[in-house]
Protein backbone atom coordinates (compact mmCIF):
# COMPACT_ATOMS: atom_id res chain seq x y z
CA UNK A 1 0.00 0.00 0.00
CA UNK A 2 2.83 2.39 0.89
CA UNK A 3 6.62 2.18 0.87
CA UNK A 4 6.83 3.05 4.58
CA UNK A 5 4.56 3.57 7.54
CA UNK A 6 2.43 6.71 7.45
CA UNK A 7 3.02 9.01 10.42
CA UNK A 8 -0.34 10.21 11.76
CA UNK A 9 -0.89 12.77 14.51
CA UNK A 10 -4.17 12.55 16.41
CA UNK A 11 -5.41 15.76 18.02
CA UNK A 12 -7.91 15.11 20.82
CA UNK A 13 -9.13 16.89 23.94
CA UNK A 14 -8.28 14.03 26.29
CA UNK A 15 -7.07 10.45 26.31
CA UNK A 16 -8.74 9.83 29.67
CA UNK A 17 -10.52 6.44 29.30
CA UNK A 18 -13.47 7.89 31.23
CA UNK A 19 -14.35 9.83 28.07
CA UNK A 20 -14.98 6.56 26.27
CA UNK A 21 -15.42 6.01 22.55
CA UNK A 22 -13.00 8.26 20.61
CA UNK A 23 -9.85 7.45 22.56
CA UNK A 24 -10.77 3.76 22.75
CA UNK A 25 -11.22 3.79 18.99
CA UNK A 26 -7.72 5.23 18.49
CA UNK A 27 -6.22 2.57 20.76
CA UNK A 28 -8.02 -0.25 18.97
CA UNK A 29 -7.02 1.04 15.54
CA UNK A 30 -3.40 1.29 16.64
CA UNK A 31 -3.37 -2.32 17.81
CA UNK A 32 -4.23 -3.68 14.38
CA UNK A 33 -2.76 -1.08 12.01
CA UNK A 34 -0.02 -2.29 9.71
CA UNK A 35 0.74 0.88 7.78
CA UNK A 36 0.22 3.67 10.30
CA UNK A 37 2.41 4.96 13.13
CA UNK A 38 0.33 7.10 15.50
CA UNK A 39 1.15 9.80 18.01
CA UNK A 40 -1.28 11.97 19.97
CA UNK A 41 -1.35 15.53 21.23
CA UNK A 42 -3.96 16.31 23.88
CA UNK A 43 -5.11 18.92 26.38
CA UNK A 44 -4.44 16.60 29.32
CA UNK A 45 -2.15 17.73 32.15
CA UNK A 46 1.20 15.95 31.71
CA UNK A 47 1.07 14.44 35.19
CA UNK A 48 -2.37 12.84 34.71
CA UNK A 49 -2.38 9.34 36.19
CA UNK A 50 -4.09 7.76 33.18
CA UNK A 51 -1.09 8.70 31.00
CA UNK A 52 1.31 6.46 32.91
CA UNK A 53 0.49 3.27 31.01
CA UNK A 54 -1.16 4.77 27.95
CA UNK A 55 -0.14 2.64 24.93
CA UNK A 56 0.42 5.43 22.36
CA UNK A 57 3.02 8.21 22.59
CA UNK A 58 1.12 11.27 23.80
CA UNK A 59 2.16 14.91 24.12
CA UNK A 60 0.00 16.21 26.97
CA UNK A 61 0.07 20.00 26.83
CA UNK A 62 -2.75 20.99 29.16
CA UNK A 63 -2.89 22.10 32.78
CA UNK A 64 -5.57 22.14 35.45
CA UNK A 65 -7.02 25.55 36.16
CA UNK A 66 -8.65 26.78 39.34
CA UNK A 67 -10.42 29.93 40.42
CA UNK A 68 -13.64 31.71 39.57
CA UNK A 69 -16.29 30.87 36.99
CA UNK A 70 -14.33 32.21 34.00
CA UNK A 71 -11.28 30.11 34.76
CA UNK A 72 -13.58 27.11 35.30
CA UNK A 73 -14.88 27.68 31.78
CA UNK A 74 -11.31 27.85 30.48
CA UNK A 75 -10.50 24.56 32.20
CA UNK A 76 -13.59 22.88 30.76
CA UNK A 77 -12.81 24.17 27.27
CA UNK A 78 -9.18 23.15 27.70
CA UNK A 79 -7.44 26.45 26.96
CA UNK A 80 -3.66 26.21 26.96
CA UNK A 81 -1.03 28.50 25.51
CA UNK A 82 1.15 25.54 24.51
CA UNK A 83 -0.88 23.81 21.81
CA UNK A 84 -0.83 26.31 18.92
CA UNK A 85 2.96 26.88 19.11
CA UNK A 86 3.50 23.12 19.40
CA UNK A 87 1.39 22.42 16.32
CA UNK A 88 3.17 25.11 14.31
CA UNK A 89 6.53 23.61 15.24
CA UNK A 90 5.71 19.92 14.80
CA UNK A 91 2.80 19.35 12.42
CA UNK A 92 5.19 19.20 9.45
CA UNK A 93 6.78 16.09 10.97
CA UNK A 94 3.66 14.06 10.18
CA UNK A 95 2.21 12.76 6.92
CA UNK A 96 -1.34 13.62 7.96
CA UNK A 97 -3.41 14.65 10.98
CA UNK A 98 -6.71 13.42 12.44
CA UNK A 99 -8.70 15.87 14.58
CA UNK A 100 -10.99 13.96 16.95
CA UNK A 101 -14.15 15.68 18.14
CA UNK A 102 -15.29 19.30 18.20
CA UNK A 103 -16.11 22.17 20.57
CA UNK A 104 -12.92 22.37 22.61
CA UNK A 105 -9.63 24.23 22.44
CA UNK A 106 -7.87 21.46 20.54
CA UNK A 107 -10.17 22.01 17.56
CA UNK A 108 -9.75 25.78 17.81
CA UNK A 109 -5.97 25.35 17.77
CA UNK A 110 -6.25 22.97 14.82
CA UNK A 111 -8.35 25.52 12.93
CA UNK A 112 -5.60 28.13 13.42
CA UNK A 113 -2.77 25.88 12.23
CA UNK A 114 -3.89 23.07 9.91
CA UNK A 115 -5.58 25.00 7.05
CA UNK A 116 -2.77 26.23 4.85
CA UNK A 117 -0.12 24.14 6.62
CA UNK A 118 0.36 21.89 3.61
CA UNK A 119 -0.26 18.81 5.78
CA UNK A 120 -3.41 16.87 4.82
CA UNK A 121 -5.88 16.39 7.63
CA UNK A 122 -9.19 14.73 8.48
CA UNK A 123 -11.80 15.57 11.09
CA UNK A 124 -13.64 12.77 12.91
CA UNK A 125 -16.73 14.41 14.43
CA UNK A 126 -17.62 11.47 16.73
CA UNK A 127 -21.31 12.36 16.83
CA UNK A 128 -20.81 15.99 17.86
CA UNK A 129 -22.91 17.26 14.94
CA UNK A 130 -26.01 15.34 16.00
CA UNK A 131 -29.25 17.41 16.06
CA UNK A 132 -30.07 16.13 19.56
CA UNK A 133 -27.71 18.74 21.01
CA UNK A 134 -29.39 21.53 19.02
CA UNK A 135 -32.88 20.40 19.97
CA UNK A 136 -32.15 20.06 23.70
CA UNK A 137 -29.66 22.87 24.33
CA UNK A 138 -30.83 25.84 22.26
CA UNK A 139 -28.65 28.44 23.97
CA UNK A 140 -25.54 26.28 23.62
CA UNK A 141 -26.38 25.68 19.98
CA UNK A 142 -26.53 29.42 19.32
CA UNK A 143 -23.09 29.78 20.92
CA UNK A 144 -21.78 26.87 18.85
CA UNK A 145 -23.02 28.55 15.67
CA UNK A 146 -20.75 31.48 16.55
CA UNK A 147 -17.82 29.11 17.16
CA UNK A 148 -18.67 27.38 13.88
CA UNK A 149 -18.18 30.57 11.89
CA UNK A 150 -14.65 31.29 13.10
CA UNK A 151 -13.36 27.89 14.26
CA UNK A 152 -15.04 24.53 13.62
CA UNK A 153 -16.61 25.47 10.28
CA UNK A 154 -13.32 26.80 8.97
CA UNK A 155 -11.55 23.66 10.14
CA UNK A 156 -14.04 21.30 8.47
CA UNK A 157 -14.29 23.25 5.22
CA UNK A 158 -10.52 22.97 4.61
CA UNK A 159 -10.21 19.32 5.66
CA UNK A 160 -9.40 16.67 3.08
CA UNK A 161 -12.42 14.82 4.46
CA UNK A 162 -14.79 14.98 7.41
CA UNK A 163 -15.35 11.43 8.62
CA UNK A 164 -18.60 9.84 9.80
CA UNK A 165 -19.14 6.29 11.01
CA UNK A 166 -22.53 5.75 9.33
CA UNK A 167 -24.59 7.20 6.51
CA UNK A 168 -27.22 8.21 9.06
CA UNK A 169 -24.73 10.24 11.10
CA UNK A 170 -23.56 11.93 7.89
CA UNK A 171 -27.08 12.94 6.90
CA UNK A 172 -28.02 14.20 10.37
CA UNK A 173 -24.91 16.38 10.52
CA UNK A 174 -25.89 18.18 7.32
CA UNK A 175 -28.74 19.99 9.09
CA UNK A 176 -26.78 21.44 11.99
CA UNK A 177 -24.96 24.65 11.01
CA UNK A 178 -24.78 27.18 8.21
CA UNK A 179 -21.82 29.05 6.79
CA UNK A 180 -19.46 26.37 5.45
CA UNK A 181 -19.60 23.32 3.19
CA UNK A 182 -17.25 20.40 3.65
CA UNK A 183 -16.30 17.04 2.12
CA UNK A 184 -18.25 14.30 3.92
CA UNK A 185 -16.98 10.72 3.96
CA UNK A 186 -18.44 7.62 5.63
CA UNK A 187 -15.74 5.27 6.87
CA UNK A 188 -15.95 2.03 8.81
CA UNK A 189 -15.43 1.95 12.56
CA UNK A 190 -15.25 -0.80 15.12
CA UNK A 191 -13.24 -2.48 17.83
CA UNK A 192 -11.03 -5.50 18.37
CA UNK A 193 -12.39 -8.92 19.19
CA UNK A 194 -12.89 -9.33 22.94
CA UNK A 195 -10.41 -11.44 24.90
CA UNK A 196 -11.26 -15.11 25.49
CA UNK A 197 -13.83 -15.74 28.21
CA UNK A 198 -12.34 -16.72 31.59
CA UNK A 199 -13.74 -17.47 35.03
CA UNK A 200 -11.61 -14.63 36.40
CA UNK A 201 -13.60 -12.12 34.35
CA UNK A 202 -16.89 -13.12 35.94
CA UNK A 203 -15.31 -13.20 39.38
CA UNK A 204 -13.86 -9.73 38.92
CA UNK A 205 -17.20 -8.34 37.77
CA UNK A 206 -19.29 -10.01 40.49
CA UNK A 207 -16.89 -8.64 43.11
CA UNK A 208 -17.78 -5.09 42.03
CA UNK A 209 -21.51 -5.78 42.53
CA UNK A 210 -21.74 -8.13 45.53
CA UNK A 211 -25.44 -7.35 46.02
CA UNK A 212 -26.16 -8.86 42.60
CA UNK A 213 -24.91 -12.28 43.76
CA UNK A 214 -25.54 -14.82 40.97
CA UNK A 215 -28.69 -13.19 39.59
CA UNK A 216 -29.12 -12.57 35.88
CA UNK A 217 -29.09 -8.97 34.70
CA UNK A 218 -29.42 -6.52 31.83
CA UNK A 219 -26.39 -4.28 31.39
CA UNK A 220 -25.90 -0.60 30.64
CA UNK A 221 -22.18 0.17 30.36
CA UNK A 222 -21.27 3.62 29.14
CA UNK A 223 -20.69 7.17 30.31
CA UNK A 224 -23.70 8.17 32.43
CA UNK A 225 -25.12 11.24 30.70
CA UNK A 226 -28.60 12.69 30.10
CA UNK A 227 -28.52 11.67 26.43
CA UNK A 228 -27.93 7.99 27.25
CA UNK A 229 -31.47 7.27 28.49
CA UNK A 230 -30.62 5.69 31.85
CA UNK A 231 -33.84 7.11 33.27
CA UNK A 232 -35.83 5.40 30.51
CA UNK A 233 -34.09 2.12 31.29
CA UNK A 234 -34.99 2.29 34.99
CA UNK A 235 -38.60 3.31 34.40
CA UNK A 236 -39.09 0.71 31.67
CA UNK A 237 -37.62 -2.06 33.80
CA UNK A 238 -39.86 -1.07 36.72
CA UNK A 239 -42.89 -1.90 34.57
CA UNK A 240 -41.57 -5.41 33.95
CA UNK A 241 -39.71 -6.19 37.18
CA UNK A 242 -42.50 -8.10 38.90
CA UNK A 243 -42.89 -10.43 35.90
CA UNK A 244 -39.15 -11.11 35.77
CA UNK A 245 -38.19 -11.39 39.42
CA UNK A 246 -34.91 -13.17 38.69
CA UNK A 247 -33.42 -10.36 36.62
CA UNK A 248 -31.81 -7.07 37.74
CA UNK A 249 -30.32 -4.02 36.02
CA UNK A 250 -26.63 -3.02 36.19
CA UNK A 251 -25.83 0.59 35.22
CA UNK A 252 -22.05 0.87 34.98
CA UNK A 253 -19.91 3.80 33.92
CA UNK A 254 -18.33 7.09 34.97
CA UNK A 255 -20.71 9.82 36.10
CA UNK A 256 -19.26 13.19 35.01
CA UNK A 257 -22.70 14.83 35.07
CA UNK A 258 -23.49 13.79 38.65
CA UNK A 259 -26.61 11.83 37.71
CA UNK A 260 -26.32 8.73 39.88
CA UNK A 261 -28.00 10.15 42.98
CA UNK A 262 -31.00 11.15 40.88
CA UNK A 263 -31.09 7.74 39.21
CA UNK A 264 -30.96 6.00 42.59
CA UNK A 265 -33.90 8.11 43.73
CA UNK A 266 -35.78 7.27 40.54
CA UNK A 267 -35.22 3.55 41.14
CA UNK A 268 -36.46 3.95 44.72
CA UNK A 269 -39.52 5.89 43.58
CA UNK A 270 -40.25 3.10 41.09
CA UNK A 271 -39.97 0.50 43.85
CA UNK A 272 -36.93 -1.29 42.40
CA UNK A 273 -34.04 0.24 44.37
CA UNK A 274 -32.66 -3.20 45.30
CA UNK A 275 -32.83 -4.38 41.68
CA UNK A 276 -30.73 -1.57 40.14
CA UNK A 277 -26.96 -1.62 40.73
CA UNK A 278 -24.34 1.11 40.14
CA UNK A 279 -20.80 -0.33 40.27
CA UNK A 280 -19.13 2.72 38.70
CA UNK A 281 -16.71 2.54 35.80
CA UNK A 282 -15.67 -1.00 34.89
CA UNK A 283 -12.37 -1.76 33.17
CA UNK A 284 -10.29 -4.80 32.29
CA UNK A 285 -11.54 -8.17 33.45
CA UNK A 286 -14.51 -6.65 35.30
CA UNK A 287 -15.74 -4.98 32.11
CA UNK A 288 -15.46 -8.13 30.03
CA UNK A 289 -17.05 -10.12 32.81
CA UNK A 290 -20.02 -7.75 32.75
CA UNK A 291 -20.43 -8.08 28.98
CA UNK A 292 -20.11 -11.86 29.02
CA UNK A 293 -22.43 -12.42 31.98
CA UNK A 294 -25.18 -10.03 30.90
CA UNK A 295 -28.34 -11.43 29.36
CA UNK A 296 -28.43 -8.37 27.08
CA UNK A 297 -26.89 -4.93 26.72
CA UNK A 298 -29.30 -1.96 26.81
CA UNK A 299 -28.65 1.51 25.38
CA UNK A 300 -31.88 3.54 24.96
CA UNK A 301 -29.87 6.59 23.93
CA UNK A 302 -31.32 9.82 22.54
CA UNK A 303 -28.18 10.33 20.43
CA UNK A 304 -25.30 7.96 19.63
CA UNK A 305 -23.14 8.21 16.54
CA UNK A 306 -21.66 4.72 16.84
CA UNK A 307 -21.17 3.34 20.31
CA UNK A 308 -17.95 1.36 20.80
CA UNK A 309 -19.65 -0.34 23.75
CA UNK A 310 -22.36 -1.69 21.43
CA UNK A 311 -19.69 -3.25 19.23
CA UNK A 312 -17.97 -4.68 22.32
CA UNK A 313 -21.23 -6.24 23.50
CA UNK A 314 -21.85 -7.77 20.08
CA UNK A 315 -18.28 -9.09 20.02
CA UNK A 316 -19.05 -10.93 23.26
CA UNK A 317 -22.15 -12.45 21.68
CA UNK A 318 -24.41 -10.36 23.91
CA UNK A 319 -27.70 -9.22 22.31
CA UNK A 320 -28.28 -5.46 22.29
CA UNK A 321 -31.47 -3.50 23.03
CA UNK A 322 -31.11 -0.12 21.36
CA UNK A 323 -33.06 2.98 20.52
CA UNK A 324 -33.30 3.98 16.89
CA UNK A 325 -31.10 6.98 17.73
CA UNK A 326 -28.04 4.74 17.98
CA UNK A 327 -26.79 5.16 14.44
CA UNK A 328 -25.80 1.51 13.92
CA UNK A 329 -29.29 0.22 14.71
CA UNK A 330 -29.96 -0.82 11.11
CA UNK A 331 -27.03 -3.24 11.07
CA UNK A 332 -28.15 -4.72 14.40
CA UNK A 333 -31.73 -5.13 13.22
CA UNK A 334 -30.70 -6.68 9.90
CA UNK A 335 -28.56 -9.24 11.73
CA UNK A 336 -31.27 -10.15 14.24
CA UNK A 337 -28.78 -9.27 16.98
CA UNK A 338 -31.23 -7.45 19.26
CA UNK A 339 -34.33 -5.29 19.39
CA UNK A 340 -34.70 -1.70 18.18
CA UNK A 341 -37.37 0.71 19.42
CA UNK A 342 -38.04 4.45 19.78
CA UNK A 343 -36.09 6.44 22.38
CA UNK A 344 -39.14 6.75 24.61
CA UNK A 345 -40.49 5.03 27.71
CA UNK A 346 -42.89 3.01 25.59
CA UNK A 347 -40.15 2.04 23.15
CA UNK A 348 -37.67 1.07 25.85
CA UNK A 349 -40.30 -0.97 27.68
CA UNK A 350 -41.14 -2.76 24.44
CA UNK A 351 -37.50 -3.64 23.71
CA UNK A 352 -36.95 -5.01 27.22
CA UNK A 353 -40.23 -6.92 27.18
CA UNK A 354 -39.55 -8.53 23.81
CA UNK A 355 -36.17 -9.75 24.97
CA UNK A 356 -37.17 -10.90 28.45
CA UNK A 357 -40.03 -12.94 27.00
CA UNK A 358 -37.87 -14.83 24.50
CA UNK A 359 -37.64 -18.59 24.90
CA UNK A 360 -34.19 -19.92 25.87
CA UNK A 361 -33.50 -21.23 22.36
CA UNK A 362 -34.45 -17.82 20.90
CA UNK A 363 -32.03 -16.06 23.24
CA UNK A 364 -29.30 -18.48 22.23
CA UNK A 365 -29.90 -17.79 18.55
CA UNK A 366 -29.79 -14.05 19.20
CA UNK A 367 -26.43 -14.48 20.93
CA UNK A 368 -25.08 -16.22 17.82
CA UNK A 369 -26.54 -13.44 15.67
CA UNK A 370 -24.83 -10.84 17.85
CA UNK A 371 -21.40 -12.36 17.32
CA UNK A 372 -22.03 -12.69 13.57
CA UNK A 373 -23.12 -9.04 13.46
CA UNK A 374 -19.84 -8.01 15.06
CA UNK A 375 -17.77 -9.98 12.57
CA UNK A 376 -19.72 -8.68 9.58
CA UNK A 377 -19.81 -4.98 10.46
CA UNK A 378 -17.69 -3.97 13.44
CA UNK A 379 -14.48 -6.00 13.64
CA UNK A 380 -11.79 -3.33 13.50
CA UNK A 381 -9.38 -5.57 11.61
CA UNK A 382 -11.64 -5.12 8.59
CA UNK A 383 -12.59 -1.49 9.16
CA UNK A 384 -9.11 -0.12 9.83
CA UNK A 385 -8.10 -0.96 6.26
CA UNK A 386 -10.51 1.68 4.95
CA UNK A 387 -8.75 4.47 6.85
CA UNK A 388 -5.31 3.14 5.96
CA UNK A 389 -6.26 3.30 2.28
CA UNK A 390 -7.76 6.79 2.64
CA UNK A 391 -4.62 8.04 4.39
CA UNK A 392 -2.28 6.40 1.87
CA UNK A 393 -4.22 7.74 -1.11
CA UNK A 394 -4.34 11.24 0.37
CA UNK A 395 -0.67 11.34 1.33
CA UNK A 396 0.32 9.91 -2.03
CA UNK A 397 -1.36 12.82 -3.82
CA UNK A 398 0.58 15.47 -1.92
Amino acid sequence: MFSRKIRVLHIIASVDPAYGGPVEGIIQQDRVSRWIEREIVSLDPPDAEFLHNFPIKTYALGSYKTGQDWSKFLRRYGVTGKLIPWLKSHVGEYDCVVVNGLWNFSTFAASRVLPGSGVPYFVFTHGMLDPWFRDNFRAKHALKQCFWLFSEGRLLSRANAVLFTTQEERELASTMFWGFEYNKRVIGYGTSSPPPVTAAQEGSFRATVPQLKARSFLLFLSRIHPKKGCDLLIEAFSKLASEHSGTDIVIAGPDPSGMIDGLRKLAADCGIAERVHFPGMLTGEAKWGAFNCAEAFALPSHSENFGIVVAEALGCGTPVLLSNKVNIWREVEAAGAGFIEENSLEGTTSALSKFLNLAPEERQQMKLNARNCFEQYFNIEKNVEAFEKLAADTVGKQ
